[in-house]
């Protein structure tokens, strides 16, 4: 980290919250995630920055940083960050609860909470509000544009959520798409009906993959939810994305990410990229440049 704090980076979503340290030049260091809750502990899930690997046929996979069974594994044990930079989609309450650790491990750290804008880090918001785009999805724009430069992107993050972001090879978000991810509509179709189980996506993982891929039209009522809900979530997918390259007449290069993304992706039938860190690169890339901006205002 040449001798310089590390930026703290913040991804707070509908199910977990995920963190990392970064460097000056964006770089990922440590990682880790921890689970909503008031007692929820930091978790440090990794010490390596990320690294390309190639997935089967066309597909190539962007990795998270690794785990490492030998790194400490609580916020303690952490070298002090020159500040946090933090997403929150996930409410109030865990906004609160976030401040309360930091100023428990930290006391006084500065803290910046992200919100979407017109244009940063070379990326314009073509919301008429810009401010109402979600800072999540925002700051995975963001890690996007510099991770796929002068590229044209479809980006689907599969979480909680199932979102779709478009992004001109020039940096333009042009709109994007949201509907429910996979464990949310299994979820809901036990909910909401009388005699359909309530599914969580544990329950069913072992379900997923080669064997449901040959047997799509299902013979019991779990596969056939698992199925209709897989397929859903891939068809929206592949279809925005032949619509987008259609609309663009250009080669658009799909990435995938997201807590759902091993799931989903072994059921898409078109090439893809993975990446997981979007999110928190993103971060960085925004803490670099508040870092830079406040720099050069104090020597005015």
């Amino acid at each position: 980290m040449s001798g310089r704090a590390p930026f703290l980076l913040i991804d707070a979503g509908n199910s977990r919250v995920k963190w990392a340290l970064a460097d000056r030049q964006g770089a990922l260091l440590r990682s880790g995630a921890f689970a909503h809750g008031p007692g929820a502990e930091p978790i440090d899930d990794s010490a390596h920055s990320p690294r390309s690997t190639s997935s089967a046929g066309s597909a190539h996979a962007v990795a998270p940083p690794e785990a490492d069974a030998d790194a400490h594994t609580a916020w303690a044990e952490l070298p002090a960050p020159v500040g946090a930079w933090i997403s929150n989609v996930a409410g109030e309450a865990v906004g609160e609860r976030l401040a309360a650790s930091l100023e428990t491990h930290w006391p006084g750290l500065p803290r910046t909470v992200v919100r979407a804008r017109e244009r940063q880090c070379g990326v314009v918001n073509g919301y008429g509000a810009p401010e109402r785009l979600g800072s999540d999805r925002w700051a995975g724009l963001i890690g996007a544009r510099a991770a796929f430069p002068g590229e044209p992107l479809l980006i689907a993050t599969l979480g909680t959520a199932t979102t779709l972001e478009a992004l001109t090879a020039d940096g333009h978000f042009v709109g994007g798409m949201i509907s429910p991810g996979w464990s949310l509509m299994m979820r809901s179709l036990g909910e909401h009906t009388a005699q359909l189980p309530i599914l969580a996506v544990d329950s069913v993982r072992t379900l997923v993959g080669d064997a449901l891929a040959r047997h799509w039209f299902a013979a019991d009522t779990r596969h056939a939810i698992t199925a209709g809900s897989l397929l859903a979530q891939a068809g929206l997918i592949e279809r925005a994305w032949r619509e987008l390259g259609r609309a663009w007449g250009a080669p658009v290069r799909l990435v995938v990410g997201g807590g759902a993304a091993d799931d989903v992706a072994g059921a898409l039938d078109v090439p893809y990229t993975r990446h997981d860190t979007l999110v928190l690169s993103g971060l960085a890339l925004i803490a670099a440049e508040d870092e830079t901006v406040a720099r050069v205002r104090s020597r005015l």
